[in-house]
């Protein structure tokens, strides 16, 4: 798994718990554009949130990741087959997979590298889709204070493909068929103390945590508190950018 960029496996079960769900519309639609059923993989799972979700539409889901410690954190279902590889060495058999699906985890690839065994692994007709999720909208105060923290309070602690997340994935080379995908987006109904969580299993925070000593989320949490109100749960909504491609 050589260069494998791994910021996850430190805080799995934490990333586990705190993770938003993508919608089942965005997996009903991508399995409308594959050309069959019979197997999806996931690429880059990490606790399997959307392999679990692909398990309805699809009789076989693969769902790799590059860490040991995400998959042994990872949702366990009957048609979901777990493994440890590298995106670029998926280890599945040429001309054998539908769709396969990379959730906020295409920057950290060698795209070229792993572009090349998608083609491989992938049916005529095969779809190749990969998404990502910036910052959550919950309203005007509230999102001041998440941006000041992403920005200024944890900001430094972003690696630099951060950036490709910021650009909802336009500026990735992109070489298959691309297909235009409707709107989707993640909702949850959260509590302060969920949107805490989230917070603390960001890469960057505990990034932080293991430079500074010292926890950013405690620091914030008066702050947001203030900016929250006294309402036991708000939505909280994050736009999904896709890249969706088709191979001949």
């Amino acid at each position: 798994m050589s260069g494998f960029k791994d910021h996850f496996s430190g805080h799995a079960a934490l990333y586990r718990a705190h993770r938003p769900r993508y919608p089942d519309e965005l997996f009903q639609w991508l399995a409308a554009q594959a050309p069959g059923r019979a197997c999806a993989w996931d690429c880059a799972t990490g606790n399997g949130q959307a392999a679990v979700a692909l398990a309805g539409h699809f009789d076989l889901v693969v769902a790799s990741d590059a860490s040991a410690a995400q998959i042994a954190a990872a949702t366990a279902a009957g048609n979901v087959r777990y493994q440890v590889a590298g995106a670029e060495h998926s280890g599945l058999s040429e001309s054998s997979v539908d769709l396969i699906t990379v959730a906020q985890a295409a920057h950290w690839f060698d795209l070229p590298a792993f572009y090349a065994e998608a083609r491989r692994v992938l049916r005529p007709g095969g779809v190749l889709a990969l998404w990502c999720y910036g910052l959550a909208g919950i309203n005007p105060g509230v999102d001041a204070v998440l941006s000041d923290f992403y920005h200024q309070s944890v900001g430094p602690y972003w690696p630099p493909e951060r950036r490709h997340i910021e650009t909802g994935y336009r500026d990735l080379d992109f070489p298959f068929t691309e297909l235009q995908p409707p709107a989707f987006r993640m909702r949850v109904d959260w509590s302060l103390q969920q949107l805490l969580g989230y917070l603390a299993s960001w890469s960057a925070t505990q990034r932080c945590i293991s430079t500074t000593g010292t926890d950013p989320v405690d620091r914030l949490a008066t702050e947001l508190a203030a900016a929250w109100g006294d309402q036991a749960q708000r939505e909280v909504r994050w736009p999904l950018a896709l890249r969706i491609g088709a191979t001949h």
